[in-house]
């Protein structure tokens, strides 16, 4: 047994600083020592470079953009900022050193040049257009930007209902993309692979549904389509991450208004919910799983708590061994590597 690192990403609308970081203690599944990183405004996500940096979402007045910051010292090393809108989702690309950036207010995906000490530049930018059906589809909003198993990119626009698979060449020029449609409405907002990479799990935000499908070479097909609540739910819900463990048998997705974690066991070719489980306080974000699976991290965001659960590794079931560890405004959960 041996601890575990863990940051979280905040907003800091209320009380947060920026940046936390805190140990899980594997040993017996509690979070310990929490401290402040680094004083970033409304750092809602981040995500691992090189060489111990962290990059981090940004809001600096009304701009908006990536912080460039070092981990031990908590020192911001530079900031690409620009006018509007902070972006959603940050995904890094160690082999080719990219950094993909997503947009949801802009519906933009940017791809930065990742240099030896980490700082940022501008490579390419691909910019989505439409809408939907749904109040909270009357423009692009792209809300995840991230590598397939066979190292395309991957855009996922919860305003239009598509997800796009771009080929990405060494210099992050990205080529004319492949897409898969939605039904409208279904505003997919996370996607998430199979250990194989030959089946892709889509979560809904707005339908809150998951989506199972196969996939192959930039081109997915719907197999299966399952409720992430209860059939007699109707207050609002928004379906926010989603989880997929190493041995691929089991799914996460966390449900902001339920405040649950739904799970979802994968049975040859079929899935099926097998439990819904409260996360102890309210709007619940990211989670994380552990470096073996152990245990699920889950911050809620409105009561400024974060969950720990144990979790069964033969049936999948989540028992709650931890639920008032205060960090405020927590969005993002990511373990350290």
């Amino acid at each position: 047994m041996q601890n575990e690192e863990i940051v979280f990403g905040t907003y800091t609308k209320r009380s947060s600083k920026g940046v936390y970081q805190a140990i899980l203690n594997e040993a017996n599944g509690q979070l310990e020592d929490a401290k402040v990183v680094a004083q970033v405004g409304g750092p809602t996500y981040t995500t691992q470079g090189p060489n111990q940096i962290l990059y981090v979402v940004d809001k600096r007045a009304d701009q908006g953009g990536v912080a460039v910051v070092d981990r031990q010292t908590g020192e911001v090393k530079q900031e690409v900022l620009s006018a509007g809108a902070s972006p959603a989702y940050l995904g890094y690309d160690a082999e080719r050193q990219l950094l993909y950036v997503g947009n949801y207010h802009k519906g933009t995906a940017e791809v930065y040049q990742v240099a030896a000490d980490g700082q940022l530049s501008l490579a390419d930018t691909f910019t989505n257009h439409g809408s939907g059906p749904r109040p909270e589809q009357e423009s692009s909003h792209v809300h995840f930007t991230n590598l397939t198993p066979d190292q395309k990119l991957v855009v996922v626009d919860l305003g239009t209902d598509e997800v796009f698979f771009f080929d990405v060449q060494a210099n992050g020029k990205l080529r004319q993309p492949t897409t898969f449609k939605f039904k409208a409405g279904f505003g997919p907002r996370h996607i998430r692979f199979s250990p194989d990479g030959k089946t892709a799990y889509v979560l809904g935000e707005l339908s809150s549904q998951l989506a199972v499908l196969d996939y192959t070479n930039g081109q997915m097909q719907l197999r299966q389509t399952l409720s992430t609540i209860p059939a007699d739910w109707t207050e609002h819900n928004g379906a926010a991450a989603l989880r997929v463990t190493q041995d691929g048998r089991f799914v996460y997705a966390s449900n902001r208004g339920n405040n649950t974690v739904a799970v979802f066991a994968v049975q040859d070719d079929s899935v099926k919910r097998i439990q819904l489980i409260s996360t102890e306080g309210d709007f619940p974000r990211d989670m994380a799983l552990n470096q073996n699976d152990a245990y699920l991290v889950v911050a809620n965001q409105n009561t400024d708590n974060v969950s720990v659960y144990a979790r069964n590794p033969e049936t999948g079931m989540l028992k709650l061994v931890q639920q008032d560890f205060l960090i405020p405004e927590g969005v993002r959960v990511e373990f350290i590597k």
